[in-house]
C-alpha cells in the first residue's frame, strides 16, 4: 500500500488494515485511532505523534519509531514491539497482554492502567515509569529496571521480578502474590526485609 492509499483507507468507514503490510513506511502524525491494525506488519514503520487508539492485536512493530505516539487505551495484545522507540508514547489502559516487549526503553512511559497480563517485559528500563494501578499477574519482569518506577495499586501476582531492581520504587497498594523476588534489588521500598 501506499501513504495515499492508506488515507484513502482512513477516511473510510471501516478504516480496515487488518494484516497490511505496512513495513518501513513513514506514517508520522497519521490518525490510525478505531483502525483495524489487526496482525499489521509495521516493522520499522515511522510512526511518530500518530494516533495509534487501534486495533493491534498481534500487529508485528519491532523496530517501530512511536515517538510520542498515542497507543492508550489501544489492543495490543499479542503484539512484538522489540527494539520499538517508545519515547513520550503514552500506553495508559492499553491491553498489552501476551505482548513482547523485552528489553525495550520505556523510561518514563506512561503504563497506568495498562493490562500487561503475561507480557515478557524482562529487560526493560522501566525507570520513573508509570504503571499505577496496571494489571501485571504473571508478566516477565525479570532483569527490568524499575528504579522509582509507579507501581502503586498495580497488580503483579505470579510475576517474575527476579534480578530486576526495585530501588526506591513506589508499592503502595501493590499485590505482590505469589511474585518472584530472587536477586531482586528491594532498597528503599516497603518489600526490602
Amino acid at each position: 500500500m501506499t501513504p495515499s492509499e492508506i488515507k484513502a483507507v482512513l477516511q473510510g468507514t471501516k478504516k480496515d488494515l487488518m494484516g497490511a503490510e505496512l513495513a518501513g513506511m513513514d506514517l508520522s502524525g497519521l490518525d490510525l485511532s478505531q483502525a483495524n491494525l489487526k496482525g499489521a506488519n509495521l516493522n520499522g514503520t515511522i510512526l511518530k505523534q500518530a494516533d495509534l487508539r487501534a486495533n493491534l492485536r498481534g500487529a508485528d512493530l519491532m523496530g517501530a519509531n512511536l515517538t510520542a505516539a498515542d497507543l492508550r487505551n489501544a489492543d495490543l495484545r499479542g503484539a512484538v514491539l522489540l527494539e520499538a522507540d517508545t519515547t513520550d508514547s503514552s500506553f495508559a489502559g492499553a491491553f498489552l497482554a501476551g505482548a513482547v516487549l523485552s528489553n525495550l526503553n520505556l523510561m518514563a512511559v506512561d503504563l497506568r492502567g495498562a493490562d500487561l497480563r503475561g507480557a515478557n517485559l524482562s529487560g526493560c528500563n522501566l525507570r520513573n515509569a508509570d504503571l499505577g494501578n496496571a494489571n501485571l499477574s504473571g508478566a516477565d519482569l525479570s532483569g527490568s529496571d524499575l528504579e522509582e518506577a509507579n507501581l502503586s495499586g498495580a497488580v503483579l501476582r505470579g510475576a517474575n521480578l527476579s534480578q530486576a531492581n526495585l530501588l526506591c520504587a513506589h508499592v503502595n497498594n501493590a499485590n505482590f502474590d505469589g511474585v518472584v523476588l530472587a536477586g531482586a534489588c528491594l532498597t528503599g521500598t516497603p518489600l526490602d526485609t
